[in-house]
């Protein structure tokens, strides 16, 4: 069967990167804004590498039990889950462990343990088995800004775990252009154009604290879609773009409803 054709545009050469660090044997951090494609890499990396790809999105919720295990009851008989992360330090996978400045100081301390140099954990939640990984095995762990509700600095033992280190921003517009077609039909390029410039106009004025929020690739996607659809392009930027601003008020959506209207028309 014929794989699909990829969707991800390498344009700041990350892959290359990523290569060189699992070939080292060096864990990587990639550091970015939601939306600028992290996920896309780490996925696009693991197929590239014919890699099994385990993945773990931490959050306040996410216990030591979801990376090691948890002993389980079944008719009368005490057993053990392993975790993702014991079950990717035996099969060598690659691990994502994504906005990893989620997670509670009590998960990362016990993550901090596999991570190490050796490579290795103590399994004390069973039968106290020390497991060592696979040579194969490999980490690449995503954060988000500390501006992100929910994130927090990480400990710079956890930080020295991955030297490798990528960051991945909003591309340059037209960079941008060339991802977004990707997902649409073209024929709409000055739209998309309008488009892309727009999300950059909402970016850099939350950058600075003037509006909220921050639109992400996933937005100008969107858009490209809602032109694709037939819908006109002033229409798609308000539903895209303009009306999650209302959650803040409506002093916040007006002002982006006129930015809106200054760049598509009334």
């Amino acid at each position: 069967m014929l794989q699909a054709a990829s969707t991800y545009l390498d344009w700041n050469n990350s892959i290359d990167i990523l290569n060189k660090a699992y070939d080292a044997g060096l864990f990587a951090l990639i550091i970015g804004p939601k939306g600028t494609g992290k996920t896309s890499l780490v996925r696009e990396f693991a197929a590239k590498k014919s890699a099994k790809l385990e993945s773990v999105n931490f959050s306040l919720r996410t216990r030591e039990s979801h990376l090691v295990g948890a002993k389980t009851l079944t008719d009368g008989s005490i057993g053990f889950d392993e975790g993702i992360l014991i079950r990717s330090m035996r099969e060598g996978s690659l691990l994502y462990l994504d906005e990893i400045n989620a997670a509670e100081a009590d998960v990362l301390l016990r993550l901090d343990e596999a991570l190490d140099d050796r490579r290795q954990i103590v399994l004390k939640e069973s039968t106290g088995e020390m497991i060592k990984a696979n040579e194969k095995w490999f980490v690449v762990a995503t954060i988000n800004p500390l501006t992100h509700v929910g994130t927090k600095e990480l400990p710079p033992q956890i930080l020295s775990r991955f030297p490798i280190r990528i960051r991945l921003d909003y591309p340059p517009e037209e960079t941008e252009l060339q991802i977004v077609k990707r997902y649409a039909s073209s024929g709409h390029d000055e739209k998309l154009i309008q488009g892309i410039k727009l999300a950059n106009t909402l970016r850099q004025a939350a950058a600075v604290e003037e509006l909220y929020y921050s639109p992400s690739l996933r937005e100008t996607i969107a858009f490209a879609k809602l032109l694709d659809s037939g819908m006109n392009a002033k229409e798609a930027a308000v539903i895209v773009f303009g009306n999650v601003y209302s959650q803040w008020g409506n002093v916040e959506y007006q002002k982006v409803n006129d930015i809106i209207t200054s760049m598509f028309g009334s």
